[in-house]
C-alpha cells in the first residue's frame, strides 16, 4: 500500500496510482468512465496522449484514493506515455476479447513495462468487451498466454 499522505491532507488514508495500458480501441477509457463515473458509452473517441480520473473508494475502514491515468493507444503517442508508468503502482493490461492483435500486442506492452515501471509494480490482464456476442469473441481463458502466470496478478473474462 502507499504511504500515508502529509498531514495537511484529510480527505483519504493512501493515494494509489494506477494505469490503464492497451491498444487503442479496446476500451481502456470506457472502462474508466464505468468505473469511475458509473456511465458508459458507445461512441469511440480517441484518447489523445493521456487523460486520468479520481475515485475515492473505502476499504477495511480506510480511504483510499484512486488516481487512474488512462493512456493513448496509438502508436505515435508511446513517448508521451511511458512517462507515466514511473510512480504507477497498478497496471492494466486492457485488451478486447473480439480482437486478437490486441491480445497478442499484450507481450509488446508487458515489455513496455518492464522497460519504464518499477520492478513490483501489480499488473492485471483485463479482457474487455466480454458482453459482446459470443461468436465475435476470439480470445478464451484457454490460451496458453493465460495459463502461465507472466507475473500477473489476474484475469478478467
Amino acid at each position: 500500500m502507499a504511504a500515508p499522505p502529509a498531514r495537511a491532507r484529510a480527505d483519504y488514508d493512501y493515494l494509489i496510482k494506477l494505469l490503464l495500458i492497451g491498444d487503442s480501441g479496446v476500451g481502456k477509457s470506457c472502462l474508466l468512465l464505468r468505473f469511475s463515473d458509473g456511465s458508459f458509452t458507445t461512441s469511440f473517441i480517441t484518447t489523445i496522449g493521456i487523460d486520468f480520473k479520481i475515485r475515492t473508494i473505502e476499504l477495511d475502514g480506510k480511504r483510499i484514493k484512486l488516481q487512474i491515468w488512462d493512456t493513448a493507444g496509438q502508436e505515435r503517442f508511446r513517448t508521451i506515455t511511458t512517462a507515466y508508468y514511473r510512480g504507477a503502482m497498478g497496471i492494466l493490461l486492457v485488451y478486447d476479447v473480439t480482437d486478437e492483435a490486441s491480445f497478442n500486442n499484450i507481450r509488446n506492452w508487458i515489455r513496455n513495462i518492464e522497460q519504464h515501471a518499477s520492478d513490483n509494480v501489480n499488473k492485471i490482464l483485463v479482457g474487455n468487451k466480454a458482453d459482446m456476442d459470443e461468436s465475435k469473441r476470439v480470445c478464451t481463458s484457454e490460451d496458453p498466454f493465460l495459463s502461465t502466470s507472466n507475473n500477473l496478478v489476474g484475469w478478467s473474462r
